[in-house]
């Protein structure tokens, strides 16, 4: 990532923060949405676009006392160059913002992501971290993503923190998998981010016990063929080695370590499961409170 993006992405979370700070009275009311309630609005949101025009839309989603405002939930909307056109997070602020190269607390361009990804289907979903408003923390979010003639309008809902049971679920689901499917295509479908295992900060990492090479990685695919065996925490840990020689004895591993959480940008504590696979050992990690 280079300086400079690295420098407008914090900005814009600085933008964001003050905004939340600006509202705490009225964010401590608030709860967060469901993902029915999103998609709920979003639909809202998009039919109230086709039918009343830009100018319009952007007046009543930047209305902070309006329709388009419940819970944790606002509207957003973005054109092809990535400038903000309404934000009802924080109007004033945002609008006229151009985000296009800022990325989220993983490093991901996520509205490069959702401007290009509009102009392959009308409708997608997007998942990144960013910072809830009425927490003030940054958080997973998935918004639901969607085309209006030049313009890119969404509604998102954050996602809390994934517990034990989500991780060894999604674990399971991932081993099941490669037996049914293979690694290989397994491997590809571990790495999409937009797929079923990515999922909040729950992602899926895969080790070639022959390689001692990451064969996936759902959070940062980019460490996919680099070496996984002599990779160490902050604390000098070689976690995966350690998760590798526990399996070696039994069905399963539990390994602690510390690790960067990219939705609070800090090195916490995290727990991991690992399977083994035919040649391939499988993980899967949560992050633990302090």
């Amino acid at each position: 990532m280079s300086r400079g993006i690295s420098i407008r992405r914090w900005a814009l979370l600085a933008v964001l923060c003050v905004a939340g700070v600006a509202s705490v009275a009225l964010a401590s009311e608030r709860v967060r949405a469901t993902p029915r309630e999103a998609k709920a609005m979003f639909d809202q949101a998009l039919e109230y676009m086709k039918t009343n025009g830009p100018e319009r839309s952007f007046a009543a989603f930047n209305n902070q006392k309006g329709k388009f405002i419940y819970k944790d939930l606002y509207v957003f909307v973005i054109d092809q160059k990535g400038v903000y056109h309404a934000s009802g997070a924080a109007p004033e602020a945002l609008v006229g913002l151009n985000v296009l190269n800022t990325t989220d607390a993983a490093g991901n361009p996520l509205f490069r992501e959702m401007i290009e990804g509009t102009k392959k289907t009308p409708e997608l979903t997007v998942r990144y971290m960013w910072l809830n408003r009425s927490t003030n923390k940054v958080e997973p979010k998935v918004s639901y993503i969607g085309r209006v003639g030049d313009y890119v309008l969404g509604v998102g809902y954050s996602a809390p923190r994934a517990s034990a049971r989500d991780a060894e679920s999604m674990l399971d689901e991932a081993v099941q998998y490669v037996r049914e499917h293979g690694m290989e295509q397994a491997a590809a479908l571990f790495d999409d981010r937009h797929g079923p295992f990515v999922r909040d900060d729950l992602y899926v990492f895969a080790v070639g016990l022959d390689s001692g090479r990451f064969e996936a990685m759902g959070m940062k695919p980019a460490l996919v063929g680099t070496d996984a065996i002599g990779l160490k925490d902050a604390a000098g840990h070689a976690f995966i080695q350690e998760m590798i020689d526990k399996t070696a004895s039994g069905d399963s591993a539990i390994v602690d370590y510390v690790w960067l959480n990219p939705v609070t940008n800090a090195v916490e504590h995290k727990r991991s499961y690992g399977k083994r696979v035919g040649r391939s050992m499988l993980g899967v990690g949560h992050y633990l409170e302090d």
